[in-house]
């Protein structure tokens, strides 16, 4: 229903805030409402979650935790406040990083995820996750050239994504390269 909302923290509290936009007021749950300052203004993604007994909009600072949320709560025994302590607790690339590499030990650090929930999230979400659908690499500007140099040289952005996860980002950018041009080879 709503994509986003752009406005002004006007109260913050432990489970949610408010965001003013227009003189409405819209309370959003969100994972770590500490993060936000208030009189500040923030473009939050949303989504509304509904049930028989229950109209929540939930706020996240990004589209990649938006997503990762909506994947979290398809789990079966998953639900919004569970994956909203998976976000408060964690970073989305090391989640996504853990389902990838069948980590159940990191996911049942998580609040009301144990073995059977992380083995259930492994098994629903492993390979659905991809960094290039949520975009949660954050390249710095020399990883981003490094990526820049491998697309000139003919590589996809698909292809280069999982090369660059694996490149230690102290060298510099011919090293990087040459790296990067070595495992692709393989």
């Amino acid at each position: 229903m709503y994509g986003y909302i752009k406005g002004v923290i006007t109260k913050i509290t432990p489970k949610y805030i408010i965001i003013e936009n227009n003189g409405i007021g819209y309370l959003l749950i969100v994972s770590n409402p500490y993060n936000f300052k208030l009189n500040n203004e923030y473009k939050l993604f949303t989504h509304q979650y509904v049930r028989e007994d229950i109209l929540d909009l939930y706020g996240f600072s990004s589209e990649e935790e938006k997503e990762l949320f909506l994947k979290l709560i398809s789990v079966s025994g998953i639900g919004p406040k569970t994956a909203l302590s998976i976000l408060a607790s964690s970073s989305v690339n090391n989640v996504i990083k853990a389902i990838e590499e069948r980590n159940a030990a990191y996911l049942k650090k998580f609040p009301g995820i144990g073995a059977k929930a992380s083995q259930q999230i492994i098994l629903d979400l492993q390979g659905k996750l991809s960094f290039d659908d949520l975009n949660t690499v954050v390249p710095s500007s020399k990883m981003q050239d490094v990526e820049d140099a491998l697309i000139a040289l003919g590589y996809n952005k698909k292809e280069l994504q999982k090369v660059l996860a694996k490149l230690d980002s102290s060298k510099d950018e011919g090293e990087l390269v040459k790296e990067a041009l070595k495992l692709l080879v393989k």
